[in-house]
């Protein structure tokens, strides 16, 4: 399908109100010619009228002439209220389409975008759509549909003149935008990948401001912003050179078109063809039309952008998930043991496999720890769990039945995740908690704030439960950040509990504090746990240690302790 015939399509659910705003805006044309040809036909007539030439009826056109004029102006703002409703209708829902169809994409669809790439598309790209209606649809159609009223009211006073108008306004109207979009096309596509470039590394920059400083850096990130502003400014500068020799020769064209009509017309007054009030109507006719054809040049410039924008949008709605829902769920199970049989996977930044035939149990109600060196394979088996990744071979089960075979959303309701780094909402605390658990009323939520010994600090906050937690909750300390995770799973209340590197980077009083809530939390919950701290270790059954994408060893955690397991080597001893 076709970028322009999904942007029909997208218009479609919104098709009255479409329809409705390219109706208001052919009337406002045709009211604004109207109005101008009556002006000059009333103008002339009262001067010959002074002459004593003519006498004229004063009441009936003056009556008209305010009557247009009315009717422009209501016309005017009805057109600019339906179309910006319609469209921003469209833009809106556009928009949660985008998101809907982005969730299921992360992670492992969303690797190769930037975040802040992600948010441009989302946000200025989909605003960048609304061009195609607003500039291009409803004037094309309401000058098309009022060009071809006002020719045959011009024919039928004279068709010659008639032809010449014509004339001018297909150059004006169609040859000049044409050669706006095939000229622009380029530009287009330049102006937007430099202003998305510029996008993402202001974020970047932004957000990590903090190091750009502390290593001196950000005059290095400030010339990298400079200098794509620059091209920025370039593309921008190119397209605005454009516009005005477009208009320049719009200009001209009028021009040429209104003395071309003279030529034409005044001998028609001298073979009293047409009266002297007419010819002056024609003229004016012929400048207002123009008025319909003016915006279309830049409108049409302006295409090659918003196509661009487009297909950045269509990208991210066309892309498939990595793993696929399957077509008839089955139900969850019934008991909570997880197992990996003879499971393989890879990452695409990768050739070697990051699970290589991996085989490994967990009883359910039990606790597992698993350690190894960085890049082992111990997130990814977690990945594979959660079906963030699809695997290449073999099976990951839950209660003996593939994770594969449940809904994604049945599946992510029998898990929990406490993770190093947990994302809070710059939202209210009632909100980031909620998250868990929607339906929670606030005895709930104080119930597990005091699960995790945060209900103190929350209740003195300045407005307790509704108190925004700022940016990645900044409002609180690391360690409090990390009990409001826990809070989380508690609320969640699921039968599997995840537990990736929960006490990494805390001291050593807050994550004896952590563990101890985790460790009530874990009670009788299926229970995987990602760590290298042994404090965290003690809570667990059994320890296994991975290795390239392998379980190369599995011991009690009481056999464990004597220091004999290969794991240790990977352990710093506290």
């Amino acid at each position: 399908m076709s970028d322009w015939r999904r942007l029909f399509g997208l218009l479609t659910g919104q098709r009255r109100l479409l329809l409705a705003g390219i109706a208001l805006a052919t009337l406002v044309i045709l009211a604004n010619v109207a109005l101008m040809g009556l002006s000059g036909w009333f103008i002339t007539s009262m001067a010959l009228a002074g002459l004593g030439r003519v006498a004229i009826d004063f009441f009936a056109p003056a009556a008209g002439i305010r009557g247009l004029a009315i009717v422009r102006s209501v016309g005017r703002y009805l057109e600019r209220l339906v179309t910006h409703d319609a469209t921003l209708r469209v833009l809106a829902t556009l928009r949660v389409d985008f998101y809907t169809r982005l969730i299921p994409l992360a992670p492992a669809r969303l690797q190769p975008f930037r975040t802040a790439d992600l948010l441009s598309r989302m946000r200025a790209d989909i605003d960048t759509l609304d061009n195609f209606y607003l500039r291009v649809l409803v004037p094309v159609a309401a000058a098309a549909l009022s060009l071809v009223a006002i020719e045959c009211f011009v024919a039928g006073f004279s068709p010659v003149v008639a032809l010449v108008s014509l004339l001018g306004l297909l150059g004006a109207g169609v040859v000049l935008p044409l050669l706006a979009f095939s000229l622009g096309r380029a530009t287009g596509h330049a102006r937007l990948a430099a202003l998305a470039t510029l996008r993402t590394t202001a974020a970047d920059s932004v957000r990590g401001l903090g190091e750009l400083w502390v290593y001196r850096a950000s005059a290095a990130a400030a010339s990298r912003i400079a200098a794509q502003s620059a091209r920025l400014i370039g593309a921008q500068r190119a397209d605005a050179i454009r516009d005005a020799v477009a208009d320049a020769i719009a200009g001209l064209l009028t021009h040429l078109t209104v003395w071309a009509t003279l030529i034409v017309a005044i001998p028609l007054v001298s073979a009293q063809a047409i009266s002297g009030p007419v010819l002056a109507m024609l003229v004016f006719l012929v400048i207002a039309s123009f008025e319909a054809v003016a915006p279309l040049p830049a409108a049409f410039r302006a295409l090659a952008e918003t196509r661009a924008a487009a297909r950045r949008v269509f990208e991210i709605i066309d892309a498939e998930p990595a793993v696929a829902e399957p077509v008839t769920p089955v139900a969850v199970p019934s008991r909570f043991d997880v197992t990996w049989q003879g499971v393989t996977m890879h990452y695409d930044t990768s050739p070697a496999p990051a699970l290589d035939g991996l085989d490994l149990s967990v009883p359910a109600g039990q606790a597992l720890a698993l350690v190894g060196p960085s890049g082992a394979g111990k997130t990814s088996l977690i990945n594979t769990l959660l079906r963030f990744w699809p695997i290449e071979a073999g099976r990951v089960m839950i209660g003996g039945v593939a994770v594969d075979a449940m809904s994604g959303t049945a599946l992510r309701g029998l898990t929990m995740v406490v993770a190093q780094r947990t994302h809070l909402f710059n939202a209210s605390v009632a909100a980031n908690l909620r998250l868990a658990h929607p339906t929670a009323d606030e005895a709930t939520l104080w119930s597990a704030l005091s699960g995790v010994g945060l209900a103190e600090r929350v209740a003195a906050l300045s407005h307790g439960l509704a108190t925004p937690l700022g940016e990645n909750g900044a409002r609180l300390s690391g360690g409090e950040r990390r009990r409001l995770a826990i809070a989380r799973a508690i609320l969640a209340d699921a039968p599997i509990l995840i537990l990736d590197e929960p006490t990494e980077g805390l001291d050593a009083e807050t994550e004896a504090d952590v563990l101890a809530y985790l460790a009530t939390l874990m009670a009788g919950r299926t229970t995987i746990l990602v760590s290298h701290r042994p404090a965290a270790l003690r809570l667990v059954d059994e320890i296994a240690l991975i290795e390239a994408g392998r379980v190369v060893e599995r011991v009690p955690r009481a056999a464990a302790a004597r220091g004999n397991a290969r794991f240790w080597r990977y352990l710093r001893l506290l």
